[in-house]
């Protein structure tokens, strides 16, 4: 019988995608304020040109911006995060559409996992309707990508973030 050991604390994130530039900075704001944590990377702006799944709703011209979040963060309850972020979603609908997208998740050593409202066949349910995905592993001094990855984070340009804020996140545990 194995031992069991609770899960590290890992480094939550959040990626937000929308046409208003400073939009992307109040939610930031706005996200250390209700989560109760600083930000402590702030990546630069990026073109969000990988889809067009979102053009319909939130326009063109999307911007990609990537957050992660001093206090490390336990695993338990964290479900509970993709509910606030959904929440502030709403929040800022202008005639019932987005005009942002906030895409929370974590990294650790081994992977970046995001939190979804969608279930799938590589998803699984963590609580309250809410489900993860390992969207990215490390491996050989990188991310990596899966079958099911979205084509903008299997990109050297996310990928070159999420391997800074791993840094970060290593740093921070001493390891």
């Amino acid at each position: 019988m194995g031992k069991i050991n609770p899960p590290e604390k890992v480094k939550l994130i959040a990626g937000l995608i929308s046409n208003d530039e400073a939009l992307l900075d109040k939610m930031g704001a706005l996200l250390e304020k209700r989560l109760r944590n600083k930000v402590d990377f702030n990546s630069p702006v990026i073109d969000f040109n990988y889809t067009d799944y979102y053009d319909k709703e939130m326009g063109g011209r999307l911007k990609r911006k990537f957050l992660s979040f001093k206090k490390l963060v336990r695993l338990e309850g964290i479900a509970k995060v993709k509910l606030l972020t959904n929440e502030l979603e709403k929040r800022f609908l202008v005639d019932g559409k987005r005009a942002i997208n906030i895409d929370p998740g974590y990294i650790d050593m081994a992977k970046l996992v995001l939190l979804s409202t969608k279930d799938y066949s590589h998803r699984i349910h963590i609580g309250n309707g809410i489900f993860a995905e390992v969207t990215l592993h490390y491996k050989d001094k990188r991310f990596n990508f899966w079958p099911w990855t979205y084509p903008d984070y299997k990109s050297e340009e996310y990928t070159s973030v999420f391997g800074k804020i791993r840094d970060i996140y290593k740093s921070e545990k001493g390891a």
